[in-house]
């Protein structure tokens, strides 16, 4: 499979390693240019300056190193796949069954998890971890359909 070419490396392995590059913009740029899976695997959904607080530079520097390796940039569909098959018991679960709502909206808990309280976020759920190939005709949800939300941390209890 060929993978689309993606963004050139701007840092050099010395340059990330320096105190000048701060890790916000390791964030940024990651954010910016990494398919979605894959910042979730790397726990680098949610605001820069959350992200920052809970991950280390060496994390974000072998975050950095891994996309570049990996290719798994935005809009990379095999890359997507690849990282579906990575977890293959909620690959499972979704296949071939129409979910409820409530299991469509569960895969929004990985995200909530690095979200502030006031904090929105936008999400799209792959076909595979919603409705898959049945869809839900009583919601008009088509078969395959990816689903997108806008969802808001109003309050943490």
């Amino acid at each position: 499979m060929a993978a689309t070419a993606g963004p050139a490396q701007p840092w050099s392995t010395e340059e990330l390693r320096s105190e000048a590059l701060p890790k916000k913009d390791i964030i940024k740029f990651l954010q910016e240019h990494a398919a979605q899976a894959f910042l979730a695997e790397h726990k680098l959904l949610g605001q820069v300056k959350n992200v920052a607080k809970t991950a280390n530079k060496e994390q974000l520097i072998a975050a950095y190193t891994q996309l570049f390796h990996t290719q798994r940039f935005k809009g990379t569909d095999g890359a997507e796949k690849a990282a579906e098959k990575a977890k293959p018991a909620k690959a499972e679960e979704a296949k071939g069954k129409a979910a409820k709502p409530e299991e469509a909206v569960e895969e929004w808990d990985e995200a909530l998890l690095t979200m502030s309280k006031g904090e929105k976020a936008q999400l799209e759920i792959e076909p595979e971890w919603a409705y898959g190939k049945k869809g839900q005709p009583d919601a008009k949800i088509p078969p395959n359909a990816k689903l997108f939300f806008e969802v808001e941390l109003v309050d943490i209890e």
